[in-house]
């Protein structure tokens, strides 16, 4: 199961990666910055209770410039041991900054406790590469 997981969450990152790399873009000087991405695996425990969370989460992110990779039940194909039955969630944003300043604002801190009774989860903030 850990090995599925880890699997999903490389391709994840590994296509937002490609998605922002073969964008075209102006000339922009070299940058130290590494953009980070938030990722949650989840098992819903009450479908109705995450309803709320589900309509709220990314209005507390889009100020500090998060925008969704990878947002739910997709399609998940489990390449190597124990299938994955559950919600995955990556989220990019410019840096560990601003990743880590949503996920402790007054806004998210608000909605966090909706997904705890509503869910079972694990949540990461992962440092990709700098651009």
């Amino acid at each position: 199961m850990k090995k599925v997981r880890i699997a999903t969450l490389l391709i994840a990152l590994g296509a937002a990666v490609f998605s922002t790399m073969s964008a075209p873009r102006a000339q922009e000087p070299a940058s130290d910055v590494k953009p980070a991405y938030y990722i949650s695996e989840f098992q819903v425990t009450d479908p109705e209770g995450i309803k709320p969370y589900s309509a709220q989460v990314e209005s507390t992110f889009k100020p500090f410039g998060g925008r969704f990779i990878v947002r739910g039940g997709g399609n998940i194909a489990s390449l190597e041991g124990a299938g994955f039955d559950g919600r995955m969630v990556v989220i990019a944003f410019d840096s560990m900054e601003k990743a880590k300043a949503w996920y402790s604002s007054p806004e998210y801190e608000k909605l966090k406790p909706i997904r705890h009774k509503s869910a079972t989860s694990r949540v990461y903030i992962v440092e990709g590469p700098a651009s």
